[in-house]
């Protein structure tokens, strides 16, 4: 038995209660059963010694059958290795686990937390704890923020630590800036926030950035956000504390992960909509030239068969969509990538929407490629960015651009005359109730997803008056 402070095994560990000695060593302790149990169940483990008082502890026999080191101490030796006012008797010397903010996990629907100015150990543990129940993809503790391995935040993140990816000491700006060039969209949490958590789309890849306990996020932070978000309560509560609205956010995220089967049924009820309109349309031209045929002249049929092809293009537009919708939701989407030149599609998208005389012309700039992408997504997201600019922008003709930009394909549509604001344009690609304005409900949703399924983004802009919404590709290498 160990009962010395001066052994060195013993004052190796003591050492690790100071941030220099930690960081000089990226070494930690656990303190407690839960954290050495969750350690103890990674591969390979998460500790690489452990202190206990009792040798016959079934974690401390689970450890020794691993492999472990396993030094039976005193009693005393465990109270001034813990910061507990009951130890529990097991201690564990832990190396370090975060990451480079680069690996941080790329999947399609990851979720990411960012800690700025977050002091409170016990709240950043709640934090790290509810991103692992979560199933977030990782926690970033910035360079303001508390340690993470402060044995405090260790204790209340009760193991989960040895679950979340977790990344350390980059600054804030740093993070967000990374972050939106793998894909993500930054939320910036605020209890003023201009958006409503419960109607943000949460698809793709998310980051929820989360500001000091008691004065919240800078301005300099939000600013860099995509957008800033607030939690609704009606209560008298004037907001929640930090780890409850974290909690709140990263299980509104896995509730719409689980959710998905119900958002498909919603996209269905707006797909309907949709198609009711040309259908009807159809069937009216229809019955005009059947019953009436020969009391119509050649422009009266010519224009109500253009009519019907029109309407014809439109019912596939949205079935297209749809399918789609189906595919990313399956996780099925099969992409046939070729070498497409953007002006042709561009072209061919003006001339099937000049079959609408009251549709804008459509305009091409940019560099055509040819680019290796798949065509018809591609034509299937431009057409519901168009059909968006007929609706929310009403000056002119619409432009069609395209450039290579840092090894991706960025292509978007604009137009003047912005009849809506950015969190408007944004709130466009959530799929909309029929009834619920105007436009196409489901058409920047699949464009999103299909995006966002081939490792890319969409997005829309609003910079004075000029509508755009963009898509970004990733090119071969």
């Amino acid at each position: 038995m160990l009962t010395s402070l001066k052994n060195p095994k013993v004052a190796a560990a003591a050492r690790l209660k100071k941030h220099a000695a930690r960081e000089q060593d990226r070494s930690f302790l656990v303190e407690g059963a839960r954290g050495i149990s969750e350690a103890l169940d990674r591969e390979p483990p998460g500790v690489v010694a452990l202190l206990v008082a009792d040798p016959l502890d079934p974690l401390a026999v689970r450890a020794s059958q691993r492999g472990i080191e396993v030094n039976h101490v005193g009693p005393d030796i465990v109270r001034k290795l813990t910061s507990t006012v009951t130890p529990q008797g097991i201690v564990g010397v832990a190396p370090y686990l975060d990451i480079d903010l680069s690996a941080l996990p790329q999947e399609n629907a990851a979720c990411v937390s960012v800690l700025h100015e977050v002091r409170d150990p016990g709240n950043a543990g709640t934090v790290l704890r509810s991103a692992d129940a979560a199933g977030a993809s990782g926690v970033v503790f910035t360079s303001s923020s508390v340690d993470v391995y402060n044995p405090k935040t260790v204790r209340a993140s009760a193991g989960s630590l040895f679950h979340v990816p977790i990344v350390r000491g980059v600054p804030t700006p740093q993070v967000i800036e990374s972050l939106r060039g793998s894909g993500f969209r930054t939320f910036a949490m605020d209890a003023e926030g201009s958006e409503n958590l419960y109607g943000l789309d949460l698809g793709g890849r998310v980051a929820f950035v989360f500001g000091n306990e008691a004065h919240g996020l800078p301005q300099e932070i939000v600013r860099l956000a995509d957008a800033t978000v607030r939690v609704p309560h009606t209560g008298r509560a004037e907001s929640l504390n930090l780890a409850a609205a974290a909690t709140v956010c990263l299980f509104e995220w896995a509730r719409r992960r689980v959710g998905k089967g119900a958002a498909l049924e919603a996209l269905i009820a707006a797909a309907a909509h949709d198609i009711r309109s040309p259908l009807t349309a159809m069937k009216g031209f229809g019955y005009a030239l059947e019953k009436r045929w020969a009391q119509l002249d050649d422009d009266q049929r010519e224009l109500m068969l253009r009519g019907i092809v029109h309407d014809a293009d439109r019912m596939d537009q949205i079935l297209r969509l749809l399918v789609d919708a189906a595919r990313v939701a399956a996780g099925s989407l099969e992409l046939f990538p070729d070498q497409t030149d953007i002006a042709d599609v561009a072209i061919a998208i003006g001339e099937l929407l000049g079959r609408d005389p009251e549709h804008p012309a459509v305009v091409w700039s940019g560099d055509p490629g040819p680019y290796f992408v798949d065509p018809a997504r591609l034509k299937t997201t431009l057409l519901s960015y168009e059909e968006a600019l007929a609706w929310w922008a009403g000056e002119g003709a619409t432009t069609i651009g395209a450039e290579r930009r840092e090894g991706n394909l960025h292509v978007w549509a604009s137009r003047a005359g912005a009849s809506i604001d950015a969190a408007g344009a944004e709130g466009l690609f959530i799929p909309r109730r029929p009834g619920t304005g105007a436009g196409s409900k489901i058409g920047l949703y699949v464009a999103r997803a299909v995006a966002e399924t081939q490792g890319g983004r969409a997005w829309s802009e609003v910079s004075g008056d000029t509508l755009s919404f963009h898509v970004e590709l990733p090119l071969p290498r």
